[in-house]
């Protein structure tokens, strides 16, 4: 049976003045009650439109592991939901990428038995291509948060682009505090060995969240990662190291269908 209570889940996009839809203020200036994750430029804004909005980054605490931060969070949404309310929560960007409190919102009401749905935003990745002017069909990508790549034993592939996200956090695998480690870092390092040599040129990007702003595209060695300079939010990219192969077994196939 479908209750009362209702979410949705929206983008506010890297700089809200530029990003957010229309779609997306309707649902802000419609909610009866509104929780927001965001910059303090994009919070400041939206409370002048809903001075009652929730901020959720109070929820944060330098000693507190992130999952539970995370945890105390989608409680405080899906009560909300439960209460009868509709609910809308803005989450920076694009609020399905690299987010746990939405996916993990909408699960939960949607199990039971409120209405819950995800309205897209421009997401720092979106912003990465246009900066960069990188056409992620080229030669294909490969997009993964840089503490997982560490934890798990994926596979890089040198020969497309490389996204490797919230590298300042990469092997802080306590999910405690947002400041980047060296020897970490160098461990990231270690790793990515593998695929590249050490001398092989990355990008550390930020993309600009206010218009003022400029994105920041700074290029370096691999070797120098560990010294670099981080934000919680800086992208590795890695640009094609190697040139792809002609896979001539099946391009002779396709060939004989023609």
């Amino acid at each position: 049976m479908q209750q009362h209570g209702e979410l949705v889940v929206v983008g506010c996009g890297i700089q809200l003045g530029r990003h957010v839809s229309e779609r997306a203020v309707s649902e802000i200036m419609e909610a009866d009650a509104l929780f927001v994750l965001s910059d303090a430029a994009a919070f400041d804004w939206i409370a002048g439109q809903r001075p009652d909005a929730i901020g959720l980054t109070d929820c944060y605490d330098d000693g507190t592991d992130r999952r539970e931060t995370y945890r105390q969070m989608t409680a405080m949404i899906v009560d909300s939901v439960r209460a009868g309310q509709r609910v809308c929560a803005v989450f920076y960007g694009h609020p399905g990428v690299f987010a746990q409190v939405p996916h993990a919102a909408i699960e939960q009401v949607r199990c039971e038995g409120f209405r819950a749905r995800m309205e897209p935003g421009i997401s720092a990745e979106a912003c990465l291509y246009a900066d960069l002017g990188l056409d992620p069909g080229t030669r294909g990508v490969q997009s993964i948060e840089a503490t997982r790549l560490l934890a798990y034993r994926h596979r890089l592939d040198p020969t497309a682009l490389v996204l490797l996200w919230q590298v300042a956090l990469a092997g802080n695998l306590a999910c405690i505090g947002f400041e980047p480690d060296p020897e970490r870092l160098q461990v990231l390092v270690d790793k990515l060995s593998q695929w590249y040599r050490p001398d092989t040129p990355v990008i550390l990007y930020e993309a600009a969240q206010l218009p003022i702003e400029e994105f920041r595209a700074d290029w370096m060695i691999l070797a120098d990662l560990p010294t670099a300079r981080y934000k919680e939010y800086t992208t590795l990219v890695i640009p094609p190291a190697r040139e792809v192969e002609r896979d001539e077994h099946w391009i002779a196939r396709l060939e004989a269908l023609d």
